[in-house]
């Protein structure tokens, strides 16, 4: 494990243990103002601030490594506790000079680590500046603020990188895990396609081949009993068979409205579709796929028309589903209707839906749904 793993963050979730043992390896180099507070070369007030300074310091510094949850979030306390750490370091050296000009080079890898490229980069030159300028007005030795000031460049860029390295590999691991997902899904539509392809179009040809049979064994009844056993079973089995699929497979609205116009062409039903606007969300895709579906189903069981218009609209903000016939109007009765299903997923995406006759005569079916709630799904 590295020493910016165990500075912070090893796997980008909060590990206080880890960011604790990698800043008490670091913090190594502060043994040089504690020395020089021990030796006397600061004595009387100026030894006690400065040993209060660094207590401070040090407890300001940990208190900023362990506040961060992980490189994308901060707690509130993360950015208060970096604006004292960053005081104390720059009141420090200007106060104390010598030793204590270290403390800015501590400042910079909090910044690396907790703020964004550029703000980091900003407050490296800030601190460049405050390391130079305290050396002056301190006396310190020009080679010694030499050295600190490129320590102070050098680590301030060395760990900007290392954290953008550590979101890279993150940001990594998201999208292999959203390609696995991806890969996981598209095996299921497979799965789904093929087991309603084979096992549905059997299904179905062994209840048809059962209910000729029923008609061409009318003398017996005996027989007449076993093929409707086989016909039942058969049936039971298709809709188990259409259940399972249902739980794999989800339709498109596109594939939706193609299956509508072919079972309206096939009930005599003359279709009229219209889709204009923005490309529709996946929840809202999903949800209007099954709205056009349970609205044409009751079109051909119930309204007995000749005419059947969907019209689909996006603007942006809102997206439409309207399906009107010319039929004999008034809400279908019964449960098998599928309307108050229908009613109750519009409502839980945030949307409303209309269901009742027509103005000019027929049955009107319209659901409103913002676009917002599909683009947050």
């Amino acid at each position: 494990m590295s020493f910016a793993d165990k500075l912070h963050f090893g796997d980008g979730r909060p590990s206080p243990r880890r960011r604790l043992l990698g800043m008490s390896v670091g913090m190594v180099y502060l043994v040089f103002p504690i020395a020089e507070i021990v030796a006397g070369g600061v004595t009387g007030a100026r030894a006690i601030w400065g040993a209060v300074a660094l207590v401070a310091f040090i407890g300001c510094f940990a208190g900023t490594v362990i506040s961060a949850k992980s490189f994308h979030e901060r707690s509130r306390a993360t950015f208060p506790l970096l604006g004292v750490t960053a005081m104390i370091a720059v009141v420090s050296a200007f106060a104390f000079g010598g030793a204590w000009l270290t403390l800015p080079v501590y400042t910079v890898v909090l910044y690396g680590f907790t703020l964004p490229p550029a703000w980091a980069l900003a407050g490296v030159g800030v601190n460049l500046a405050v390391v130079v300028a305290a050396g002056v007005l301190t006396g310190d030795e020009f080679a010694g603020v030499v050295v600190l000031g490129l320590q102070v460049v050098t680590l301030g860029v060395l760990f900007i990188s290392i954290r953008n390295s550590r979101v890279l590999t993150l940001r990594l691991h998201e999208a292999q895990g959203e390609v696995a997902r991806l890969a996981a899904t598209e095996e299921r539509l497979r799965i789904a396609r093929d087991l309603h392809d084979l096992l549905g179009h059997s299904l179905s040809l062994i209840v048809l081949k059962s209910e000729l049979a029923g008609r061409l064994a009318e003398e017996s009844p005996q027989v007449r009993q076993e093929i409707a056993d086989i016909e039942s079973v058969a049936r039971q089995a298709l809709v188990e068979v259409r259940e399972a699929v249902t739980g794999y497979r989800q339709r498109s609205l596109s594939e939706e409205i193609d299956g509508a116009r072919s079972v309206l062409r096939a009930a005599g039903v003359r279709a009229e579709v219209r889709v204009s606007g923005t490309p529709l969300p996946d929840l809202l895709d999903g949800l209007f796929g099954w709205a056009v579906r349970e609205g044409v189903t009751n079109v051909v069981r119930h309204a007995r028309a000749a005419r059947c218009e969907i019209q689909v609209t996006c603007d942006g903000e809102h997206a439409t589903l309207e399906i009107m016939d010319d039929g004999r109007g008034g809400e279908p009765q019964g449960t098998g209707s599928g309307l108050s299903g229908l009613r109750e997923r519009v409502t839980g995406a945030g949307g409303t839906m209309e269901a009742g006759g027509a103005p000019k005569g027929g049955f009107r079916l319209r659901v409103l749904v913002p676009v917002r709630v599909g683009t947050a799904a």
